[in-house]
């Protein structure tokens, strides 16, 4: 995949985020696992793909509390 194709899965995840909040925990971790293939490829993971990953990984912390 290019950059293109990774921002198109990264808004469908956004998206599904918003539409299905109780699959949080699976949007989480294809986010991370799109964000493992990018590194891999050698693609740079944008600055606010990083942020949603650490505030999806903080909203579902607090959860467990």
């Amino acid at each position: 995949m290019d950059e293109v194709d990774y921002n198109a899965e990264i808004a469908l995840l956004i998206n599904e985020m918003q539409g299905e909040p109780e699959d949080i925990h699976e949007i989480q971790m294809r986010l991370r696992q799109m964000i493992s293939t990018m590194r891999a490829e050698g693609l740079p993971v944008p600055e606010d793909i990083k942020k949603l990953e650490a505030e999806l990984d903080k909203a579902l912390s607090g959860e467990a509390d």
